[in-house]
């Protein structure tokens, strides 16, 4: 599918204007959203992405739309599993719920930016190199194994942990004992300082970094075009804002969620081996030539057990916290 520079530039226009809407619309006066407002706007830019992908169905064919669909719910999925963290990062630095919007929003636009960045260069070394689909296979087949691992050993007392790149900041840079307002910057003791929101910032940024080592390499395992790969994740990421002040107390009921996003990300890890196998070029494998008789997952079946597995864990999720509220009140 070749996409014209001018639908590449209207695309990121539009979706820059969204992300300043968001801002104007909720970070500049600063507020803790209500539910209903929260699931007002969540509603609102989730129709603005499904109303995307009918547009692009529409014009570019079933296959490319049955593909930005299966992009759009494995991505928001994906960012689902982030909320956990982002929380985790918030009560690490203490964020005033009033102030939690602009840390999400700048973290998310600084997570936007980034996975753009990974996304050039996935299309650049696909384009160049077939065999990157074992190494994007592999490394998803180890993230879902890490994952089950994860949820099959939970730490009840391990938090967020800053990184390398947070605990460098926070060596390099002077910073405020107390938030000033929504200001990522204050000038104390007559010199300039970064406030803890910044560090915040900085660390939803860096966190998402790690995100987008799994969440890239997922969604080209079902499209090789990079226009899908970027509104998918675009799409995604809009509304993240609002889905965390949605979700809110409800994270914590899907318990079975890490459990189905690593099956999802084993499933894609498989398609991608096997798509590799069908392309292959490597030498050591069948003599350098492709490998015929592999099977091939049509987009269809994708769509159908990434959904599966989504309701499924979310069932399971909601049904297994019900059993405990219950037992919690005997």
């Amino acid at each position: 599918m070749h996409v014209p520079v001018w639908i590449w530039l209207a695309t990121i226009a539009g979706i820059i204007a969204l992300f300043l809407f968001d801002f104007v619309a909720h970070v500049r006066k600063p507020h803790e959203p209500t539910f209903k407002e929260a699931a007002w706007w969540s509603a609102f830019f989730i129709a603005i992405a499904l109303l995307f992908g009918a547009g692009l169905w529409w014009v570019w064919g079933h296959q490319h739309g049955a593909e930005y669909f299966a992009g759009f719910v494995t991505e928001k999925s994906l960012s689902v599993d982030n909320l956990f963290v982002f929380v985790t990062i918030m009560a690490r630095f203490a964020v005033p719920p009033v102030y939690q919007q602009k840390a999400l929003l700048i973290g998310i636009a600084i997570a936007l930016i980034l996975r753009g960045l990974f996304i050039a260069v996935g299309a650049a070394a696909i384009a160049q190199f077939s065999w990157v689909f074992y190494i994007f296979g592999a490394f998803l087949l180890y993230t879902a194994a890490h994952l089950t691992w994860e949820f099959f050993n939970k730490d009840e007392d391990e938090g967020y942990k800053p990184g390398p790149g947070v605990r460098l900041l926070q060596r390099l840079l002077p910073t405020t004992d107390d938030y000033h307002g929504q200001r990522l910057f204050a000038r104390q003791g007559g010199r300039w300082m970064v406030t803890p929101l910044f560090i915040a910032v900085a660390a939803l940024g860096f966190t998402d970094v790690l995100f987008a080592l799994d969440s890239i390499p997922a969604i080209y395992g079902l499209t090789k075009e990079p226009y899908i790969v970027f509104t998918t994740n675009a799409f995604a990421l809009l509304g993240l804002l609002q889905l965390y002040f949605l979700l809110g107390g409800l994270l914590d009921r899907l318990v079975f969620l890490g459990l189905g996003l690593s099956a999802i990300l084993g499933f894609i890890g498989v398609k991608l081996v096997l798509e590799a196998l069908h392309e292959n070029s490597l030498p050591f494998i069948n003599g350098g030539q492709p490998l015929h008789g592999i099977p091939e997952v049509p987009i269809w079946l994708s769509i159908s057990i990434i959904l599966g597995v989504l309701v499924v864990t979310t069932v399971a999720s909601l049904i297994h916290s019900g059993f405990q509220d219950r037992n919690a009140r005997l």
